[in-house]
């Protein structure tokens, strides 16, 4: 083996991927065709669920000072996240080109490979291992790795020569987005319907400002590079009346509507990721905070695999768990399209929901969805409320040593929580401590002891969901063996 890992594609999914390998100290290489980064943005911030995320890694520092908000959207009718049970809202301004930056320079510093301006040009896979071609700058050669991973975005060369398949419908329309600098413009947050089309206007800072454009009857054309500006600039004169030919584009790009998803999240020793695995229309800034979190999900099951502490079902449990998430994306980004898309006709529609998000529960249901909270494994049938969930944020004491459910999860292995004091339980965890911290904790104080539900103890895997609690029929040991793998001699 050259490497146990190859993964292809250096945008949010891929780099996300490589540092959750190097965490668990597996090797990994990155090949990403593009020379340099892109510096385009398409992903704009990110959803509550990934703010979590990435503060379990203990990375939201290097973005340096993040502003939040609860001012939300669904389709455009404007929704509140307040009264979400997290550490976390979402945040609105944070650029994927920035994203990338961050993360890349994350996985360097954790020992990651990334070869730029290595292009896949084709791969084969046997019982032991996938063989990829690779065109770089001084020619074209080999790698041979245990597995291959493909984060090469909605056009993935990695799906496509690996077979997978690719159900769904085709794109019925195009739409603009572009950030432009020099111009002053009326802001549309959260998307307008106008005569013609649907029109949104935001600005990421004082003199750049954010533009995405649909007209009605706009069919989808075969493009092979980026809208150019002038085609956009006279859309959205048509739509608004605003002139903005003077402007300067930093970046354009068109996209569909089109809706797919793989069947199957792997084939044998190739398995997708991102956006390689499901297109969407890009509908409240999930399509790279899901990415991310497929990553997450991913890496630390990987990553056992090639050590060999655990069995290759495990990586079965990606695809059973992943899988259901893209379909509900799918769903909801659908939805949300009919809102924004939809003419004069969709108002109704838009009004009745309007007054029904006035309602707490539909607020809240709405809000977890679109935030990345209403995710729940299968963990079995014990019942605890939390089982399947991400454990939330909860401040903790240890030994005297203040810490928290997230800074516990920074290393990227499984967390015991032994809340009890229960020598007991931590005799039977022991064989696993090489994969599993077993920490001794109490709350730091009543009023955030809520989200425990009366369990004395949790199992936490490296994702940040809880695999099992105390008081139900599974035991911590066959919890452990199913999550970690058999016991350490």
């Amino acid at each position: 083996m050259d490497t146990a890992v190859v993964v292809v594609g250096a945008g949010p999914a891929g780099l996300m991927l490589a540092g959750e390998l190097r965490l668990a100290g597996v090797d990994v290489i990155v090949v990403e065709k593009l020379d340099r980064p892109s510096g385009e943005s398409r992903g704009l911030g990110f959803t509550v669920r990934t703010m979590e995320v990435l503060d379990q890694r203990g990375l939201l520092p290097r973005f340096g000072e993040l502003t939040t908000t609860a001012n939300h959207h669904f389709g455009g009718l404007p929704l509140n996240l307040s009264g979400l049970d997290g550490a976390h809202l979402a945040n609105k301004s944070v650029l994927q080109s920035q994203t990338e930056e961050v993360l890349e320079k994350w996985v360097i510093d954790l020992g990651a490979e990334i070869r730029r301006g290595h292009e896949l040009l084709s791969l084969t896979q046997d019982g032991d291992a996938v063989e990829i071609e690779v065109r770089g700058p001084a020619g074209d050669y080999r790698l041979r790795c245990a597995y291959l991973v493909g984060c090469d975005g909605g056009r993935s060369k990695v799906r496509k020569s690996a077979g997978f398949d690719f159900p769904g419908t085709a794109a019925t329309m195009e739409m603009f987005l572009a950030d432009v600098r020099g111009v002053r413009v009326q802001e549309r947050k959260f998307g307008e319907t106008v005569a013609g089309g649907l029109v949104m206007a935001g600005y990421l800072d004082d003199d750049l400002v954010r533009l995405i454009i649909c007209e009605h009857g706009s069919a989808p054309k075969q493009r092979t590079g980026p809208a150019p500006f002038e085609e956009i600039a006279a859309a959205w004169t048509r739509l608004t009346g605003e002139d903005i030919s003077a402007g300067t584009p930093v970046w354009t790009s068109a996209y569909g509507d089109s809706v797919r998803q793989v069947t199957s999240y792997r084939m044998g020793r190739v398995l997708l990721a991102g956006d390689s695995a499901h297109i969407h229309l890009p509908a409240g800034g999930q399509g790279m905070n899901v990415s991310i979190q497929d990553s997450v999900n991913l890496g630390w099951k990987l990553a056992a695999v090639v050590r060999g502490s655990a069995p290759d079902s495990l990586l079965d449990t990606y695809h059973t768990e992943r899988h259901p998430v893209g379909q509900a994306l799918l769903k909801n980004t659908r939805a949300q399209g009919i809102l924004f898309l939809g003419g004069f006709e969709v108002q109704p529609i838009r009004d009745v929901l309007v007054e029904l998000i006035e309602f707490d529960s539909v607020r809240l249901h709405l809000s977890r969805m679109v935030s990345g909270l209403d995710i729940r494994y299968d963990m079995g049938e014990d019942g605890h409320p939390l089982l399947g969930r991400r454990m939330p944020h909860v401040d903790l004491v240890e030994h005297d040593r203040k810490t928290s459910t997230t800074e516990l999860l920074h290393p990227g292995r499984g967390v015991l929580l032994d809340c009890a004091d229960d020598a007991g339980m931590r005799a039977d965890a022991d064989p696993w401590a090489d994969r599993v911290d077993t920490v001794t904790v109490t709350p730091l104080n009543e009023s955030v002891n809520a989200p425990f539900y009366g369990a004395s103890s949790f199992l936490i895997r490296p994702d940040g969901h809880v695999a099992w609690a105390s008081g139900g029929r599974t035991s911590v040991a066959a919890a452990l063996e199913r999550w970690f793998g058999p016991a350490s001699r």
